[in-house]
């Protein structure tokens, strides 16, 4: 018995040497693995040039792929990186209801859930498409609160009654003139193919938004900013809170207070991407331009009295002469076969 115990314990400590052993060898390979990944040149990342060169948000959707947007924009567009801003219509109230407004709204206030239930199966998916490309494009390695607070942004302008009553209509407003709200459609973002997972990210926190989640940290802003600008109308809007590379702004006045953000959702969405370019009309030129052009070139014309005899009047309608008259008729000569045999070839009865 003292024997067998004895052999156990061999076989043990032997085991346990070889497994001491192969895990040696597993970290010495291991480190070895490490030492000849390290030794390897790894290629040189390119240099930003263009978009990526400029102080672009963190977030900027253009930093996943290799392209060089046109260098050439319009100057109505906003920068980089910044919403844009649009034209207030006029106060729909009096002064002393905007005050009220502005004494019930002291502070922060969160926005009212965002509500498609009266919206078509097309419109909730343009929607989402529309609101998950401005997320990606603006802000797709933001984290999700990140992402959450610019979709907040544009579901707050659908609702604002100087903005477009739908989510794809507020996304690529101003496009049609290069004149962006938000920067992505007009700079040449969209050339680049999406990354997959980035992608559904934002379409997750898209789907969230439309389905009523709000973002309460921003509140009612309508306009953000990157960090790496400072636009002139960020002065005259008050800050709600900074999120990530973004700052978040909503208006002064009754503007900014929840009473204004009375816009319903008002469907039929205008499909995803930008606008269709408006040609701008000729322009007519005016009279004084037309006197001073100068003059074309006149054909020299003929005299009458210059065209030769045998030509002047090719051109004029000749009458053909009668045709000669005929001396008989084209009628067949008069039948030749006697009465008694006209009738040879009828049957007899």
């Amino acid at each position: 018995m003292q024997t067998i115990r004895t052999m156990t314990r061999v076989w043990a400590a032997l085991v346990a040497i070889g497994l001491a052993l192969t895990v040696a060898l597993s970290a010495q390979a291991a480190w070895r693995a490490i030492a000849a990944h390290g030794s390897m040149s790894t290629p040189p990342l390119p240099a930003p040039a263009g978009y990526e060169a400029e102080e672009h948000f963190p977030g900027a959707a253009l930093l996943y792929a290799d392209f060089t947007p046109p260098a050439t924009q319009d100057a109505a567009a906003p920068a980089q990186g910044v919403t844009g801003t649009t034209a207030l219509p006029a106060l729909p109230v009096s002064l002393a209801a905007a005050s009220a407004a502005l004494r019930a709204d002291a502070g922060s206030v969160a926005a009212a859930p965002f509500s498609m239930k009266t919206a078509s199966g097309l419109d909730r998916a343009r929607a989402l498409e529309c609101l998950t490309a401005a997320i990606y494009y603006e802000a797709a390695s933001e984290p999700d609160a990140g992402q959450s607070a610019v979709a907040q942004v544009i579901l707050n302008r659908a609702r604002h009654p100087a903005f477009p009553a739908t989510v794809c209509g507020v996304v690529y407003q101003g496009s049609e003139r290069s004149g962006c709200q938000f920067s992505f459609a007009c700079d040449g973002a969209m050339a680049r193919v999406p990354s997959r997972t980035a992608w559904a990210r934002a379409a997750r926190n898209a789907s969230m938004a439309l389905a009523g989640y709000v973002y309460a940290p921003v509140g009612l802003a309508t306009h953000y900013h990157t960090y790496a600008v400072t636009p002139a109308w960020n002065r005259s809007l008050v800050m709600t809170d900074v999120v990530g590379a973004h700052l978040f702004h909503r208006w002064k006045g009754f503007w900014g207070t929840s009473a204004a953000f009375r816009q319903s959702y008002r469907g039929g969405e205008p499909l995803p991407g930008p606008h269709t370019p408006v040609l701008q009309p000729p322009v007519a030129a005016s009279p004084a331009l037309i006197a001073a052009a100068a003059p074309l070139p006149v054909a020299p014309v003929t005299r009458a009295a210059d065209v030769r005899p045998a030509y002047a009047e090719s051109g004029s309608y000749v009458t053909p002469p009668p045709a000669p008259a005929r001396a008989h008729d084209n009628l067949p000569p008069a039948s030749t076969v006697l009465d008694k045999w006209k009738d040879s070839g009828k049957p007899l009865l």
